[in-house]
């Protein structure tokens, strides 16, 4: 049940392996379902999650050389508002809207025939909506990182680097890894590890219209206080769905998916590091059950 995810969107913030200019609005709704505590036992409590996300990506510059690689630098904008609706959960989560903003900027570069380098820096706020007049460098964590990408195949690629951020308060290495494969044609697979994880299969029923089975892993955190001791709040969340998606054109796409959140993991950690670690032993994350979810996308490049 216990899962985490390596929130590698600290170090490459919604850049994806496609350097050109992109953007995306992206709304989710996971339905009211009961939360559970970290003994796997009933709490009484429930509640529901609606989140708006919003990013571009702008590329700076972009050389290709003489095997079609990149060179590239590019700068990342994105943000995110998590609402949520909880019933008898006063004692156990007093939070209730959280906003997440980051900026940063990625370099792209070839080392030789079969390795690149993707390097980025940037800083994020991660905030409790509600308590906006307090923010302060508290809620601003700083991140950076570097991978090195291995051209396995000619549409596999994996990476492995270092990632830093300071969620503890001060710098903190953490593994990074990286994944992009895609099947491209009539029948496509799609698996990607950088800013989220995401694993599709489709086929393209017409020109315009594109059928998936999709997973995906995604989440949002708040760095705030509660009974006066500095907290993370983290909500990290597993969908799976029927994905619809109507292409107009190259350039504009409109995804709808349809499917059931799988778990949705939700808890405070103390911001220390014996913390972190404590919470790396125990067996389960305090989390809501499996419930119904949907999302609505339009993601437009140019």
């Amino acid at each position: 049940m216990k899962y985490k995810i390596c929130f590698i969107s600290l170090l490459c913030a919604f850049f994806s392996k496609d350097v050109n200019a992109q953007a995306f609005l992206k709304t989710e709704y996971i339905m009211s379902s009961p939360y559970r505590d970290e003994n796997n036992d009933k709490t009484g409590g429930k509640g529901d999650l609606k989140v708006v996300q919003a990013g571009f990506q702008i590329p700076l510059s972009v050389k290709m050389n003489e095997r079609n690689r990149p060179t590239a630098w590019a700068i990342g904008l994105g943000s995110s508002y998590g609402s949520m609706n909880n019933k008898n959960m006063d004692d156990l989560m007093d939070i209730k809207n959280i906003f997440n903003a980051q900026v940063g900027v990625m370099h792209l570069r070839p080392l030789n025939d079969k390795w690149s380098l993707l390097a980025s820096v940037g800083v994020g706020l991660y905030a409790d909506a509600d308590r906006m007049r307090e923010i302060g460098f508290k809620q601003l964590l700083g991140s950076g990182g570097a991978i090195a990408i291995y051209h396995w195949l000619p549409d596999l690629d994996i990476g492995i680097g270092l990632a830093m951020n300071n969620s503890f308060g001060y710098p903190m290495v953490f593994p990074a890894m990286y994944l992009n494969w895609e099947l491209d044609g009539r029948y496509m697979v799609n698996a990607r590890l950088m800013d989220a994880m995401e694993i599709s299969a489709g086929i393209d029923l017409h020109k315009h219209f594109r059928l998936k089975l999709i997973a995906e892993a995604n989440g949002m955190m708040a760095l705030t206080e509660r009974d006066d001791k500095d907290v993370i709040f983290t909500q990290q969340y597993i969908t799976v769905g029927l994905q619809p998606e109507l292409r107009l054109g190259h350039s504009i796409s409109i995804p709808v998916t349809l499917g059931f959140s799988a778990v949705r993991n939700a808890y405070y950690t103390k911001r220390t590091l014996k913390a972190f670690f404590k919470d790396m032993d125990r067996e389960y994350d305090p989390y809501f059950s499996i419930t119904g979810y949907g999302a609505l996308a339009i993601r437009y490049g140019f």
